[in-house]
């Protein structure tokens, strides 16, 4: 069955200018799920100072941003000081350029060519992969190699399918004799013609369509020698791929069972925004159910206060005045008359006291300090409850993920 070929073209996407740091791993792989880390002791390097490497030959002081960096500083320093004395005359100075302006402008910065032979589920074994595109550098250098220059590439075998990131620049000689780079002039120099020559230059009618069709064609006859039978028709799902953003591609190719978890991606997108919601008015319900905490904790204290204090103290009192009066104590009338005054007036006093005392305990509980300090602990509390609450939450609905990622998988194993 005859394999689909492919070779993607790219400079920049939604984040700008693509970076060589994706081929060369020099960034952090450790959440990008798509890159099997144990795999990448595998890959295979190569850049145009120091020829193939391996992961574990890298001395992580020279990447592929370093080696482009140099290129272009020795290739095109003449082209940026001509340019800086032509700005000058012309009192235009601001127009100067770097070589890290260079690099980051999509007209003059590096393209990337991604190289695939198959799919996900049917692929060349990386060694035809390596020796086809290898021979197509080569063939490319031998024709092209006055004008096209390969910097650096990558063959990776840490993902689903082997592939090969490139990375190659455009130049020509220009009036003032500086070498420039400069694609479209590149490729005329090469003898590239116009695909419509009775049309202006666009983007669909430019020389690099005619180029990228070259090498289309020689790569299909490189194949043909490897005896590889590959698809010469193009691929119709394929009209759009080359608007694709680098990331897009890579995902597209490496994730397809994305688009088979979509409906559940979106149900747990939800449900983390709900949670969200629910963190956010939980903060606000915190702050308003502590206020009024404390207030109904301060009037609780108080009436408790009151309960063991005041209505202790005047019971005693109550009880020695029931004592005094009763029939049995050999008490005068005028004698208990006396008695019963003086105690209720005590009574009186006690409540009186305990009423200040109270006062005071709800003043000082009440100050702006002490009030701070004692919410501070009941929010944090009552945020321990809450947040261990909606992490249950999470925890239900990470295991519910799992199980139907788990049928998922038991159905296509089913299928399969």
């Amino acid at each position: 069955m005859a394999k689909r070929l492919t070779r993607h073209n790219g400079r920049a996407g939604k984040s700008g200018v693509y970076k060589s740091t994706h081929n060369d791993r020099t960034f952090d792989t450790e959440h990008a799920d798509h890159i099997d880390s144990e795999r990448i002791q595998q890959n295979i390097y190569w850049d145009c100072f120091r020829g193939a490497t391996y992961p574990a030959q890298q001395d992580g002081e020279v990447s592929f941003a370093d080696v482009e960096w140099a290129f272009y500083l020795n290739r095109y320093s003449d082209y940026l000081d001509g340019q800086h004395e032509r700005n000058a005359k012309r009192r235009h100075s601001e127009r100067d350029r770097s070589v890290d302006d260079l690099l980051a402008d999509k007209r003059f910065c590096p393209e990337e060519t991604i190289y695939q032979i198959g799919t996900m589920e049917d692929s060349v074994s990386p060694d035809a992969l390596l020796e086809i595109v290898g021979e197509f550098m080569m063939e490319l250098e031998r024709r092209f190699g006055e004008h096209v220059h390969v910097i650096d590439w990558a063959l990776h075998l840490d993902e689903a399918t082997p592939h090969i990131h490139e990375r190659h620049v455009f130049d020509y000689v220009n009036r003032y004799g500086e070498v420039e780079p400069k694609q479209e002039k590149a490729l005329e120099a090469l003898g590239f013609e116009l695909p419509d020559p009775e049309k202006k230059p666009g983007r669909t009618n430019n020389r690099k369509m005619v180029f990228d069709a070259v090498c289309r064609v020689i790569l299909f006859d490189i194949c043909k020698r490897h005896g590889l039978a590959v698809e010469e028709e193009p691929d119709p799902g394929n009209r759009g791929r080359s608007y694709l953003m680098k990331n897009d591609y890579i995902i597209q190719k490496q994730k397809k069972v994305i688009e088979e978890q979509a409906a559940a991606i979106e149900e747990k997108s939800q449900e983390l925004e709900s949670v969200s919601l629910r963190l956010e008015d939980a903060e606000a319900l915190i702050d308003e159910v502590t206020e009024i905490a404390y207030d109904k904790a301060v009037e609780l204290v108080t009436d408790a206060v009151r309960a063991e204090t005041q209505l202790q103290d005047e019971k005693i009192v109550s009880d020695y005045k029931d004592w005094c009066l009763a029939p049995e104590q050999r008490f005068s009338p005028t004698e208990k008359g006396l008695i019963g005054k003086v105690l209720g007036k005590a009574q009186e006093l006690i409540r009186k006291a305990a009423q200040k005392v109270l006062a005071r305990v709800q003043a000082v509980l009440r100050k702006p300090e002490v009030r701070t300090a004692a919410t501070r602990q009941i929010k944090e509390k009552a945020r321990e409850s809450v947040l261990a609450k909606l992490e249950q939450g999470r925890a239900e609905i990470a295991r519910q993920d799992a199980e139907r990622k788990a049928a998922q998988s038991v159905k296509r194993g089913m299928e399969r």
